[in-house]
């Protein structure tokens, strides 16, 4: 089969098509024939050796995919050929074929497309995770979102909305933010990217205020680092729970 492989780490034109072999069924796993795969940053940072899980040379990228179970291993009992599924394995879905623990394969409704099926866990689930399981956010509340055109971004946009809270959106270009409104943020604000220096801190803060109302009940998401309360970033901008999520690099680490 064919698949595209790391063979040396550094950016996406280091990748190649290679021929390799077909996985086949073991005990507990099934095959699939991958018609969709996702790529997240976790993919990026792991091609160029950055990511804090490294595969050995060479591997397949691609955490997340989308297919037809071809093969089914012995034990496996929640699947049958045919079925269609997506899975989240880390690596290897760029390829036409992947083996996948039955544990970390889902049917694909009816509805959606392998497409959307291939995107849907990284982002919606890490979303999903700090929305729900660690801010328990509740209806009323307002969530902000900071680089929130991104698939983490945008999932939490369309799952704030759905647990009933007031969702703003902030990006750093007019298109991402027409992005986010159409993805259902109720309000959107350019904000620029990069370090901040103290005015544009201040500038920030008070736009939050202006939106927020004095920070009544708002739950502060962005993207910098694991999911976790940040008094840090408390403290910068007032009285507001705020979650970090995504990946804890290292550039973060001595902020954080």
């Amino acid at each position: 089969m064919r698949a595209l492989q790391c063979t040396e780490l550094g950016g996406p034109d280091k990748l190649e098509i290679n021929e390799v072999e077909s996985p086949s069924a073991i005990p507990g796993n099934v095959v699939i024939d991958v018609k969709s795969g996702s790529i997240n940053f976790p993919d990026v940072l792991m091609i160029q050796g950055l990511y804090q899980y490294q595969p050995p040379l060479p591997f397949t990228p691609g955490g997340e995919s989308a297919g037809i179970i071809s093969e089914i291993g012995e034990g496996v009992t929640k699947f049958k050929v045919g079925d269609k599924v997506f899975a989240m394995t880390g690596t290897g879905a760029f390829a036409e074929k992947i083996l996948a623990h039955e544990g970390s394969c889902t049917i694909i409704p009816d509805s959606m497309d392998f497409d959307s099926a291939a995107a849907l866990s990284m982002t919606y689930g890490t979303s999903l995770y700090a929305l729900k399981q660690r801010a328990n956010i509740q209806p009323g509340e307002t969530l902000l979102v900071l680089g929130a055109s991104g698939g983490v971004g945008i999932a939490a946009i369309e799952l704030g909305k759905a647990m009933g809270a007031k969702v703003i959106a902030a990006a750093s270009t007019q298109d991402k933010i027409d992005m986010c409104m159409a993805h259902g943020a109720d309000e959107g604000f350019i904000y620029p990217s990069g370090n901040l220096d103290r005015d544009q801190q201040k500038q920030l803060s008070n736009k939050i205020k202006e939106l927020t109302g004095e920070w009544a009940q708002m739950l502060f998401m962005t993207q910098l680092a694991i999911v976790m309360p940040n008094p840090a970033l408390g403290q910068l901008l007032g009285k507001v729970d705020i979650w970090l999520l995504g990946l804890l690099q290292a550039k973060y680490q001595k902020f954080l």
